[in-house]
């Protein structure tokens, strides 16, 4: 599984100096549809947003983004609605901290 992050040009400068390969620099008009693409990649398993742009994505878009088992979406900013151990627990089955 590989890890992915969508955003504007800013935000996706430091996973790729970080070494992740997929990574989507993208306006706020295309941010939706890029992260659809990213939704219908099998081999990504977490995918990176900005809290902000999260809370611009429809509410359709982020209701499949939170329910869906894979990819685990991790919003990075100031808001975050769930935690990590929540999504980790989500997406695997499994309490990693008990």
């Amino acid at each position: 599984m590989e890890l992915a992050a969508v955003g504007r040009d800013d935000f996706v400068q430091g996973f790729k100096l970080a070494g992740v390969r997929k990574t989507y620099s993208v306006s706020r008009e295309g941010l939706e549809a890029q992260v659809m693409k990213v939704l219908e990649d099998p081999n990504i398993g977490i995918l990176v947003l900005s809290a902000d742009d999260l809370s611009t994505l429809s509410h359709a878009m982020r209701h499949r983004l939170e329910t869906a088992p894979r990819p685990v979406v991790i919003a990075v900013g100031k808001q975050q609605e769930e935690d990590l151990r929540s999504k980790i627990k989500r997406a695997i089955g499994v309490d990693l901290y008990k």
